[in-house]
């Protein structure tokens, strides 16, 4: 297996300054954003559409510092009505970036769109017990979301290149049962998960029951942990809406949107690997099911534990998982 980061976290610092640091935490993959949410701060994209120089130099970089490209990274919401069309645009121009590069993993999400024609608000359907709800959510997947991903899975199987969808809450496809319906309908023979167990956690969704579920549809997967906060689901439950808006440099999300502050007490909350589920109890075993899918998958960390900095979040996550695949064998 490829052990990594997506190197999000790393925003700040140059390319090469990204691949020493993960190099020196015994790290051998990095995934790379490419635009969506954050943009491309490690990733000349035009350069390397234009020029097969630029490229075999980019790639080149990355092979100085044994580190494999096992990735782009392009999470976005495609389907907004509001930023959705330069969020879809990045992930087109995306798959030609992988294509070009012959890196064979984007990952992406499915985006939600609004919940009507006449609409210009996202609008995420949590539990479609009335009827209304449902209509809803036939709108948007069958007016909005199949034809779009029917697109890009033409655009992926031309470049052969797959898409690895993250199953996030906010977007049409949060769970295993929402990913198989996207492939069903749009016959996604390039698409499939990015494994992310963190977004499954708090949902109550076993991470490595659902990898075994899902099988080959696992192309990728990430590295992040969730701890659960027992004594504060117990009063505000998992659907915790108290998050409150940012009012200092608020990270923009494209167009007018920008990231929230999570609750005080959250009832769950993103940490490091380890830090919310053991190495032995789910790390070694959520490795195990990977590995049973695909022996060179490649499993990258994503850092947003906020109790951590950059590099003592990462050099913390990068060590629970190396001892993970230690003790798991892969």
């Amino acid at each position: 297996m490829k052990l990594g980061a997506y190197t999000a976290c790393l925003h700040d610092r140059s390319l090469d300054e990204t691949l020493k640091v993960l190099g020196e935490m015994g790290l051998t993959g990095a995934e790379i954003n490419t635009g969506g949410f954050i943009g491309a701060p490690h990733i000349p994209i035009a350069e390397i559409l234009d020029s097969a120089g630029a490229r075999e130099d980019y790639l080149g970089r990355f092979e100085q510092a044994g580190i494999t490209l096992t990735g782009l990274n392009v999470n976005g919401n495609p389907l907004n009505p509001s930023v959705g069309a330069a969020h879809a645009a990045d992930l087109r121009r995306t798959i030609d970036v992988a294509a070009a590069l012959g890196v064979k993993r984007v990952v992406t999400m499915s985006g939600v769109p609004a919940g009507s024609p006449s609409s210009d608000v996202a609008n995420w359907v949590v539990n479609p017990w009335d009827s209304q709800y449902l209509d809803i959510l036939d709108y948007q997947w069958n007016e909005v979301a199949v034809p779009f991903w029917k697109d890009i899975q033409a655009r992926a199987a031309d470049a052969d290149v797959q898409i690895c969808i993250e199953m996030h809450p906010h977007n049409l496809v949060f769970n295993p049962a929402t990913l198989l319906r996207l492939i069903e309908q749009t016959d996604g023979t390039h698409i499939g998960a990015e494994m992310d167990p963190s977004h499954l956690f708090w949902q109550g969704i076993d991470p490595v029951a659902a990898t075994r579920y899902l099988g080959d549809r696992v192309f990728h997967a990430a590295a992040k942990d969730t701890r659960i906060n027992a004594d504060n689901v117990k009063i505000f439950g998992v659907l915790d809406d108290r998050f409150t808006r940012t009012t200092e440099n608020p990270l923009n999300l494209g167009g007018d949107f920008t990231l929230n502050q999570w609750p005080q007490q959250p009832s769950w909350q993103f940490v490091a690997v380890g830090r919310g589920h053991g190495v032995d109890e789910f790390w070694v075993p959520f490795l195990q099911a990977l590995h049973e899918i695909d022996p060179d998958m490649a499993v990258n960390i994503e850092h947003e534990d906020t109790e951590l900095d950059q590099i003592e979040g990462l050099r913390s996550a990068a060590e629970n998982l190396l001892l993970a695949a230690g003790k798991a064998g892969v």
